[in-house]
């Protein structure tokens, strides 16, 4: 029998891309490890980094060659991409993408980031007028030729987690309105790092919400028998993940500082909802919203003893000193609820935004 000779030529082709922002997005890239030479390396100096709604951060990142102190071989261009890493970890939102002297930055980040290019092999970005959505993960990586590496940065941002529910009472919201709602209230669904976190910071709510992961969960300092049992010790409590169209919870939103003053109402008189809501607007403002009454209780110790109506026609007060009268156990956000619109009189927070 006669032997038969397989040969098996595999080649390997590098095309250069067309230089317009079209071949930024669209570039296909096979990521191939080289056994010879320089080995690619990506470094982010931090792991995360800390700001605030409305600032400017530096998300770290740098690029080097095992053994070598130059930034690229000079033989091929270096491809520069930011991406923000989702919750499910299979899907990834593109941020900002550089090659050569091609930018490309995509969704809401753009105008809003850049590279630094503080030196050759400076790859960090600088994130902008910062909002609530752009809390997260992030991940640069860097291209050149056959080589490849990728380095992770997280983003927070200071601010303060609060359970909501709506005038319909407990468990009414499913997954989409559960994010609306947060919107509506000035914050975003938060994550469960975020819960967590508020959770270390003595967060105790009994009642299950949503997160910005699909799953349902709820802080629990003080173990009781109706919050999973007294015998239970504390911690963040999973219910796990629910239909997030049919499922029907709470949700937990997050926000930050914000760009204005929050402030009581000084009026002769008691207010309707409606009046309120004109007597904001004849003061130049408008009434607050529920994510800016627990921005300015958490993040500026705004204490008022006086019940006053918000946007979403609940009745709340903010307490940051404990005292007789005005929460004399604990410093927090004291709801009154829902009161009829047209014949309940109370005061009213307003809220004014800095041009």
């Amino acid at each position: 029998m006669k032997s038969l000779l397989f040969l098996v030529l595999i080649s390997v082709c590098w095309a250069e891309p067309h230089p317009d922002n079209s071949s930024l997005e669209h570039e296909r890239i096979i990521h191939i490890q080289a056994e010879n030479g320089p080995r690619l390396l990506v470094v982010a100096e931090q792991a995360k980094i800390f700001s605030h709604r409305g600032g400017n951060v530096t998300l770290p990142c740098k690029f080097y060659h095992e053994h070598t102190s130059t930034a690229g071989s000079g033989t091929h261009k270096i491809r520069v991409k930011w991406t923000k890493l989702t919750s499910d970890y299979l899907k990834e939102v593109d941020v900002f993408v550089a090659m050569g002297q091609h930018r490309k930055s995509y969704g809401n980040y753009q105008g809003r980031v850049f590279l630094r290019e503080s030196s050759e092999n400076d790859a960090s970005l600088i994130i902008t007028n910062i909002i609530l959505e752009d809390y997260g993960r992030y991940k640069c990586e860097v291209i050149e030729g056959l080589e490849d590496d990728t380095a992770v940065v997280a983003l927070n941002l200071e601010g303060v987690v609060f359970p909501y529910s709506p005038r319909l009472g407990r468990y009414n919201l499913n997954f989409h309105e559960a994010q609306r709602v947060c919107l509506d209230q000035d914050s975003v669904i938060a994550s469960f790092d975020q819960l967590y976190d508020a959770w270390r910071s003595g967060l105790d709510w009994c009642n299950a919400g949503w997160l910005s992961d699909g799953s349902v969960q709820y802080p629990i300092t003080k173990p009781r028998e109706p919050c999973g049992g007294k015998n239970t010790v504390p911690g963040v409590r999973n219910y796990g993940f629910w239909d997030k169209d049919k499922s029907r919870y709470d949700v937990f939103c997050f926000t930050s500082n914000f760009n204005g003053r929050f402030y009581y109402l000084i009026h002769p008189t008691k207010l309707t909802y409606d009046e309120a809501v004109q007597a904001c607007l004849k003061d130049g403002a408008q009434i607050a919203k529920v994510g800016q009454i627990f921005a300015a209780w958490k993040l500026l110790g705004y204490d008022r003893c006086d019940a006053g109506w918000l946007a979403d026609g609940s009745v709340r007060y903010p307490i940051s000193r404990p005292r007789k009268r005005c929460s004399p156990s604990e410093a927090a956000v004291r709801f009154v609820g829902f009161p009829d619109k047209k014949h309940k009189l109370y005061g009213v927070y307003c809220f004014r935004a800095y041009n």
